[in-house]
């Protein structure tokens, strides 16, 4: 079942909670953009750690729902080190020093390394994009990108609409499940599912465009009923996280 879990209030309270989204946003595309940029073990170790420790201390994450969010993205991080471990370029070199034969594959340092440096890699940014969703509202981040980000009304507002579509999808395949075996059809998975959902989709859009334009959006300037304002704690949270940063990457060095 596709839904949209709302974030529990002591996460919305919290210091993370209550920081810009777009301080969040930049925060995390800055570490994204870092891990991107080195391969060794120690930087995705902090960044993760620090990323985690982070959303259980100042965002008031429960650990248990943190690690159901993270359970799926953690298995993909070990299945895609392994494969670059195992299938490297570098285990066919004879030069490179062995570290164990597992049946067919040989396995070198080198490879390994790369392999596990990948892996936790992707195990922080799942961390660090886990640890901004649980902490930031999806309708606050649509005010703070209009209000602090000046981006477009008519963009971010339609953004937000189709996100909180998301759960009507899943309330649209059981209709037309249910509507399925009425006709004594099996209400199983079928492909004509997906041409029912597309046409739902269609309609419901098509009343959101309209809503949007009764509303003038995009006409001109707006008031706001939710302001979003820059805050010391904005400054702070960011001055930490670039010095996290750095220090993680001359760590690696």
């Amino acid at each position: 079942m596709i839904a949209v879990r709302e974030l529990s209030p002591a996460q919305l309270e919290s210091t993370l909670g209550r920081t810009s989204p777009v301080v969040k946003l930049g925060i995390a595309l800055a570490w994204l953009i870092g891990l991107a940029f080195t391969l060794e073990v120690l930087p995705p170790l902090v960044m993760g750690g620090m990323a985690l420790a982070a959303g259980i201390s100042i965002g008031r994450i429960p650990g248990e729902r943190l690690g159901r969010t993270l359970a799926p993205l953690w298995l993909a991080a070990v299945g895609i080190g392994l494969f670059n471990m195992l299938f490297s370029a570098v285990n066919q070199d004879p030069a490179a020093t062995e570290l164990v034969r597992l049946g067919p594959f040989r396995v070198t340092e080198e490879a390994a390394a790369a392999g596990l440096g990948l892996g936790l890699r992707v195990v922080a940014i799942a961390a660090v994009g886990a640890v901004f969703a649980l902490t930031t509202d999806a309708t606050r981040l649509v005010d703070s990108l209009v209000q602090q980000a000046k981006v477009p009304e008519r963009f971010a507002y339609g953004a937000l609409a189709a996100y909180q579509a998301i759960p009507r999808f899943a309330e649209d395949l059981a209709t037309l499940r249910q509507a399925r075996r009425i006709r004594g059809l099996r209400g199983t998975w079928h492909p004509r599912l997906l041409l029912g959902l597309l046409v739902l989709a269609i309609r419901h859009g098509d009343r959101m465009a309209l809503a949007m334009d009764a509303r003038a959006f995009g006409s001109g300037p707006r008031t706001s009923y939710r302001d979003v304002g820059w805050t010391a704690r904005d400054g702070i949270i960011t001055l930490a996280a670039f010095a996290v940063l750095w220090v993680a990457l001359a760590l690696g060095r």
